[in-house]
C-alpha cells in the first residue's frame, strides 16, 4: 500500500482512537459507521467500534499499550480496505475527521502526497496503487456553500410519530412552494425530547430547503456569555453564527445587532432554509432570526411556551409531553441489551411508569442496566420505589447525566418568586392541585398565586388541566423538593404541611356537612368554620361528594405528610370529616388508611393533652375512628383487626362517657356480630337502640333499628324483621333532614324478608325500587346485595340468563371497584352461569 495513503490514514486513527475516549465518541461512532457501512459487507459497524471502544478503555485502564495498539491497527486496516473499494470515501474520512477532531493538526492531510489542506477539503490528490481521490477546493469568495448545521441523532429515534406528524403539517411552506416563512415552537420540560424530536424531524425534511438547514444552541451561547435569557449579546452571537455559515467573512460582519439583523434577511431573501433554534427563551430571540426567503420555516424548541410568537407572529405551538407506557417501553426497549425488556415486562412498564415516560430519565435507566454489573430491572424498580432517593437513583455517575441536571435549566431561567413558589410546589403531598392549594402553600394570595402559575406552565414545570386544577409531573416535583430542601429555611415544610391540611380540613368538613347535617362527629370546628365561605353552598357550586371524590388521592397524602410532621390535632378531625366519602363510596384501602392515621392522631393527642376537656375530645375521637374502621377492615376480610378495633373503640366511648357516642359504637358492633353471632347482634342493637332515644337521637334510633330488623330476620324472626325494618324506613325519611340513601337500604332489606316469606312479586319490586333510588343517590356500594338478590329471583322464576347475567355483572363491577373479595364469589357464579349456556 502507498505510503502517503498509509500516512494520512494513520493520522486518522489517531484522531479516531483519542475520539474514542471521549464525550464526543457516541456522535463520532454513528458517523464513522455510516462511513464504514458503504463497503456493503455483512458486518456490524456500529458494533465493531464499540467493541474497539470498550476495548480501548480497558486497554488504557490497564496501561496495556501493545493492546491499545492492537485496536489502532485493526481499525488502520479496516479503514485501508474502505479506501481502496471506495476512493470517494477519502473526502467524507477528511470532513469527519476536521469536524470531530478540529484539534488535529493539519499535518495529517499534507502527509498525502501533493494534497493541500483547505479546512474540511482536500485538492486533488493521487495515490499509488490505483486509489486515487479528488477532493474539490473550498469555493471561491461569494459561492454559496449548502449549510448543513443541525447535529446528527446519535441514537436510533423512535416514537413521536403524531408529533412528526404535527411537524409535518406545520411546516408546509417549503414543500407547496408558497410565499410565506414557516414558524413552529415545540415546547415542553426539559429531557421531553425536545431538541431529538426537532433534530429527526429536520433530517426527514432535508429536500424541501435545497439552500440547507441552519442550527443555533442558545443554551451554549447563555453557557458562553454568562449572561440572562434575553441579553441582546445572545441575538448578536446567533446572527453571527447565521451569517457566517451564511459566506459573511470577520472583515465583513456588521457591529450591531441591527444591521446583522438586515444583512441576514438580505442574504436569506432568495433562500429556502430551515433554521433550527434550539432552547430558546425568549420571544425576541427568534423574531431576530426569521430569514425572508418564501418557503422558509423556523423551528424552535424551548422550556417556555412562547405563546407571544402564537399571538404576534403566527407561531403553531406543538406541546411535547412525555411518552406514554407504550413510547416509554420501545425507547427503553431501543436503549437496554437485547432482551432486556421482554424479559421483564412488568418490570419495564413500572420503570417507565417511574421514570414518567421523560426520555432523559429512561435513558439513564437504560444506561444503569447496561453499565451496572448484575444490575436488574427488578432490583432498579425497587429502588427508584422510594421517592427520597429517586433522583439519586435517576443520575449517573459524576453526575455525566442526571434528571436533576436536565431540569436545572428550566427552573434557572424563571424569576425569583416562580421559582419560591416552585420550589414550594415539591413539598406538596400531592401532584395535583389548583390555585387556592398553591396560594395556601406559598402562604400568598390567589391572585398572585395565579400569576406565578402562569409562569411556571409556561416554563412547562406546570400544566393546567381542563378543571383547572394544575399538574405537576413527578420527576419535575421531586427536583422541585430537592431545590426546597437545599434553598428553602428548615421550618417551612412542616409549616407548609400544617397550612395545607388545615385548608383540606375546612373543605372537606364544609363538604361532609353538605352530605349529611346531622351525622355524629367528635371534631368541634365552629371556630374554624365560622368565617368561612362554604363553596358547596353557592349557586352552581362543586358537589361535595363529587369534591371529595377527586381530592381523594390528594386528601390522602395530605394525612400521610400531617402526620408525619406531628400536626396530629389536623390529622384525626380531616380523617373523620373525609370518611363522609366512603360512607357513599366504598374505596377500601384508601378508607383504612386514612383512619388509622386518624386514629394514631387522636391516640397522640391524648396523650400529649394537658387538658382533661382535651383529653376526653381525644378520646372520643379514637373510639370514633376505631369504630369506623371495623367497616373497611370487615369488607376486606381482616375479621380479626375489626374485632379489636371494636373492643378498643367501645372501651374508649366508655371512658369518654357520651351516650350517643356508645350508642354508634355498639350499632358498629352490631354490625360485626352479625356475621358470627346474629343472637348476640340481636342484644347489642336493641342497646344501641335505646341509648339512642335516651339521647334523643331520632336518626340514631332509626339507623338502629333497621340494622335491629336485618339481624331479627337472620334470626329467622321475619314478622318483628319487617316491623323493624317499616319503622326504620319512615323514619328515616320523616326526619328533619330526610336520609333517603338509608332508607332506600331499609326498603331493600324489607324486599329480602319478603323474598324468604315467598312473596316473590313485592321482594322483586321492592328490591328494584331500592336499586334504582341508590344509583339516583349515587350510593352503587349498598345496590350490589339487592341486585345479587334480583339475579337470585330472575333465575328462579325462569328469566332469561342475559337478565340474570346483567344483575350479577352489575355487583361484580361494584365490589371489583372496591377491591371486595366478594368479586372472586361473583365471578364464580357468572362462570357457572356461563357454563349452562
Amino acid at each position: 500500500m502507498d505510503a502517503e495513503l498509509t500516512a494520512f490514514v494513520t493520522t486518522a486513527v489517531t484522531a479516531l482512537t483519542g475520539l474514542m475516549v471521549s464525550e464526543s465518541w457516541e456522535q463520532a461512532k454513528l458517523r464513522i459507521a455510516r462511513l464504514l457501512r458503504r463497503r456493503g459487507t455483512d458486518q456490524d459497524p456500529q458494533g465493531e467500534l464499540q467493541a474497539a471502544s470498550d476495548e480501548l478503555t480497558r486497554a488504557r485502564a490497564d496501561g496495556d499499550e501493545r493492546a491499545a495498539e492492537r485496536v489502532g491497527e485493526r481499525l488502520r486496516d479496516r479503514l485501508l480496505d474502505t479506501l481502496r473499494d471506495d476512493p470517494d470515501t477519502a473526502r467524507e474520512l477528511a470532513r469527519l475527521i476536521t469536524e470531530l477532531a478540529p484539534d488535529t493538526p493539519v499535518t495529517y492531510v499534507s502527509s498525502v502526497s501533493g494534497c493541500v489542506y483547505h479546512g474540511p477539503a482536500l485538492q486533488g490528490a493521487h495515490i499509488t496503487g490505483n486509489v486515487t481521490f479528488e477532493v474539490p477546493a473550498p469555493p471561491p469568495p461569494g459561492v454559496r456553500v449548502r449549510p448543513n448545521q443541525v447535529p446528527a441523532l446519535t441514537y436510533e429515534f423512535v416514537n413521536r410519530h403524531s408529533d412528526l406528524d404535527r411537524l409535518r403539517a406545520v411546516f408546509t411552506a417549503g414543500r407547496a412552494g408558497s410565499g410565506t416563512v414557516d414558524l413552529g415552537v415545540v415546547a415542553g420540560v426539559s429531557g421531553v425530547g425536545k431538541s431529538a424530536t426537532a433534530h429527526r424531524f429536520a433530517e426527514l425534511v432535508q429536500e424541501d430547503y435545497p439552500d440547507g438547514q441552519l442550527y443555533v444552541d442558545f443554551a451554549a451561547l447563555r453557557d458562553q456569555s454568562g449572561s440572562a435569557p434575553a441579553a441582546v449579546s445572545d441575538v448578536s452571537e446567533a446572527l453571527a453564527t447565521c451569517l457566517g455559515s451564511l459566506g459573511v467573512g470577520k472583515d465583513a460582519m456588521p457591529q450591531t445587532v441591527e444591521a446583522r439583523r438586515n444583512l441576514f434577511r438580505s442574504c436569506t431573501t432568495d433562500l429556502r432554509i430551515l433554521l433550527v433554534l434550539d432552547d430558546v427563551a425568549e420571544p425576541a430571540h427568534v423574531r431576530a432570526l426569521i430569514p425572508k426567503g418564501p418557503g422558509s420555516g423556523v423551528l424552535v424548541t424551548t422550556h417556555a411556551k412562547l405563546g407571544e410568537l402564537a399571538v404576534r407572529d403566527g407561531a403553531q405551538l406543538i406541546a411535547l409531553k412525555p411518552l406514554d407506557a407504550h413510547g416509554g417501553l420501545a425507547l427503553l426497549d431501543d436503549f437496554c441489551p437485547p432482551g432486556t425488556v421482554a424479559a421483564d415486562r412488568a418490570g419495564a412498564e413500572r420503570l417507565v411508569g417511574l421514570c414518567g415516560g421523560l426520555p432523559v430519565a429512561l435513558r439513564i435507566v437504560a444506561a444503569r442496566l447496561v453499565t451496572e454489573d448484575g444490575l436488574t430491572v427488578a432490583e432498579l424498580v425497587e429502588e427508584l420505589s422510594d421517592e427520597t432517593d429517586r433522583l439519586a437513583g435517576l443520575s449517573l455517575p459524576a453526575e455525566e447525566l442526571s434528571v436533576s441536571a436536565a431540569l436545572g435549566p428550566s427552573y434557572r431561567l424563571l424569576p425569583p418568586d416562580a421559582a419560591r413558589l416552585h420550589r414550594l410546589l415539591g413539598w406538596l403531598p400531592t401532584g395535583l392541585f389548583d390555585v387556592g392549594v398553591a396560594a395556601v402553600a406559598a402562604d400568598i394570595d390567589v391572585r398572585e398565586a395565579k400569576r406565578l402559575l402562569g409562569v411556571l406552565a409556561s416554563a412547562s414545570l406546570v400544566e393546567r388541566r381542563a378543571d383547572k386544577r394544575y399538574a405537576m409531573h413527578d420527576l419535575i416535583r421531586l427536583h422541585a423538593r430537592e431545590r426546597a430542601t437545599d434553598e428553602e429555611p428548615a421550618t417551612e415544610e412542616t409549616a407548609l404541611v400544617g397550612r395545607v391540611a388545615t385548608h383540606y380540613l375546612v373543605l372537606a368538613a364544609l363538604a361532609d356537612r353538605a352530605i349529611k347535617r346531622n351525622r355524629l362527629r367528635i371534631a368541634d370546628l365552629s371556630a374554624l368554620l365560622a368565617d368561612v365561605t362554604d363553596p358547596f353552598a353557592a349557586v352552581g357550586g362543586p358537589s361535595p361528594l363529587g369534591w371529595l371524590d377527586t381530592e381523594r388521592a390528594a386528601i390522602l397524602g395530605v394525612l400521610r405528610a400531617a402526620s408525619r410532621h406531628g400536626w396530629n390535632s389536623l390529622v384525626w378531625p380531616l380523617a373523620e370529616a373525609f370518611t363522609a366519602l366512603f360512607l357513599n363510596r366504598r374505596y377500601l384501602d384508601a378508607w383504612r388508611e386514612s383512619l388509622e392515621l386518624g386514629v394514631a392522631g387522636a391516640v397522640a393527642v391524648a396523650r400529649s393533652a394537658t387538658t382533661a376537656g382535651e383529653i376526653t375530645e381525644a378520646t372520643a375521637a379514637e373510639a370514633r375512628l376505631r369504630s369506623l374502621l371495623s367497616r373497611p377492615l370487615l369488607d376486606l376480610g381482616r375479621r380479626e383487626e375489626a374485632r379489636i378495633a371494636l373492643e378498643s373503640a367501645v372501651t374508649a366511648a366508655e371512658t369518654a362517657g357520651d351516650i350517643q357516642l356508645i350508642a354508634s359504637v355498639l350499632e358498629f358492633q352490631g354490625r360485626y356480630l352479625d356475621r358470627y353471632d346474629p343472637e348476640s347482634a340481636v342484644a347489642v342493637y336493641e342497646r344501641s337502640l335505646a341509648l339512642n332515644e335516651q339521647a334523643g337521637q331520632t336518626r340514631g334510633a332509626a339507623i338502629a333499628a333497621f340494622f335491629l330488623g336485618c339481624a331479627l330476620d337472620a334470626r329467622g324472626d321475619d314478622v318483628e324483621a319487617l316491623t323493624a325494618l317499616h319503622r326504620a324506613h319512615d323514619a328515616l325519611l320523616a326526619d328533619a333532614e330526610p336520609d333517603v340513601r338509608m332508607a332506600a337500604r331499609a326498603l331493600a332489606a324489607i324486599g329480602a324478608v319478603h323474598d324468604r316469606l315467598g312473596d316473590t312479586a313485592a321482594a322483586d319490586r321492592e328490591l328494584r325500587e331500592a336499586v334504582a333510588i341508590l344509583r339516583e343517590r349515587d350510593a352503587l356500594h349498598y345496590a350490589a346485595d339487592p341486585l345479587m338478590r334480583l339475579a337470585d329471583i330472575a333465575r328462579r322464576t325462569g328469566a332469561d340468563k342475559d337478565v340474570v347475567r346483567g344483575f350479577l355483572t352489575e355487583a361484580l363491577a361494584i365490589h371489583d371497584g372496591e377491591g371486595s373479595p366478594a368479586a372472586e364469589e361473583l365471578r364464580r357464579r357468572i362462570a357457572e352461569l356461563d357454563a349452562d349456556d
